[in-house]
C-alpha cells in the first residue's frame, strides 16, 4: 500500500481549474519532489492532503485513511510549510515542548535537545528566543516537532525557498535521513536543482496536471530543466 496515494483529483476555484487530475503515489522510504512553478497547484494538492480542502474529484489516502475524515491521521501527518511559524519569545526547546503538548506528547528537556540536535540544530541555539534564528533555523525546529509525533508522512511546500546553499544541503541530508527512516515525504518545490538533490522521484506538475515522472537517479539537474522547460511553454 502506497503511503501517500493520489487518484484522478480536481478542484476548481470559480471558473479556474487547479487541478486537472492529479494521479501519483509515495511509497514508504520515498522522497517525491512536485515540481512546477508558482500557480501551477502544488500548494491546493498539499492542502488537500492535509484535509483542508475538498477535491471536486479524485480520491487521496494517507496510510489507507482519508484526510478531513479520519482524525487518527492527525499524529500520522507533519507539514512544514515555507515560512515556520513558531513564537518569538520562546526559545528552541520551549517551542518544540510547547507544540508536543498541543499533540498530548509530553517531551522532556533532555528529549527536546536530542530531537533538535538530530535535525541538526547547533546546541548552541537551543536555548536561544527563536526571534533571533534563521528561517532554516526554524525550519530544523518545524522537523524536531514532527519527530517528537512520530508522524510516519512529512508534506512540505516550497521547504528550500530563502534558504542558503548550506541550509539546502543540511534539509537534503535531513530529508534524506528521515526516507531512510521509512518516512514519507511530500516535498512541493520550483526548485529544480534542489529537488534533483533530494527526491527519488519528479512530478512535473503544470496548469494542474503532472505531464511527465522521472526518477532522479535517471536523469541530471540539467536534463531535467530542459524537460521542465519544455513543458511551461504547452
Amino acid at each position: 500500500m502506497s503511503a501517500i496515494s493520489i487518484k484522478g483529483l480536481k478542484k476548481r476555484y470559480a471558473s479556474h481549474p487547479a487541478l486537472q487530475g492529479v494521479d501519483l503515489a509515495v511509497q514508504p522510504g520515498e522522497i517525491y519532489g512536485l515540481l512546477g512553478q508558482n500557480g501551477a497547484g502544488k500548494t491546493t494538492t498539499i492542502q488537500i492532503l492535509l484535509g483542508f480542502q475538498s477535491p471536486d474529484e479524485g480520491t487521496v489516502s494517507l496510510l489507507g485513511k482519508t484526510p478531513g475524515k479520519d482524525r487518527s491521521l492527525t499524529k500520522d501527518v507533519a507539514y512544514i510549510p515555507e515560512n515556520v511559524s513558531l513564537y518569538p519569545y520562546l526559545n528552541g526547546i520551549e517551542n518544540l515542548q510547547y507544540f508536543s503538548r498541543l499533540a498530548n506528547i509530553h517531551v522532556t528537556k533532555n528529549e527536546a535537545e536530542n530531537l533538535l540536535i538530530k535535525c541538526g540544530l547547533a546546541a548552541n541555539a537551543h536555548f536561544r528566543l527563536t526571534s533571533t534564528y534563521s528561517k532554516g533555523m526554524r525550519q530544523k525546529i518545524g522537523i524536531a516537532i514532527a519527530l517528537a509525533k512520530s508522524a510516519q508522512i512529512f508534506l512540505l511546500d516550497e521547504p528550500s525557498s530563502g534558504l542558503d546553499p548550506l541550509a539546502s544541503n543540511e534539509l537534503t541530508q535531513l530529508l534524506r535521513e528521515l526516507a531512510a527512516n521509512g518516512k514519507s515525504i511530500l516535498m512541493a518545490s520550483h526548485d529544480i536543482f534542489r529537488i534533483r538533490e533530494t527526491a527519488d522521484k519528479i512530478g512535473i506538475l503544470h496548469r494542474g496536471k503532472i505531464l511527465k515522472e522521472l526518477h532522479s537517479a535517471d536523469v541530471s539537474a540539467s536534463d531535467i530543466e530542459s524537460i521542465y522547460l519544455e513543458y511551461m511553454k504547452m
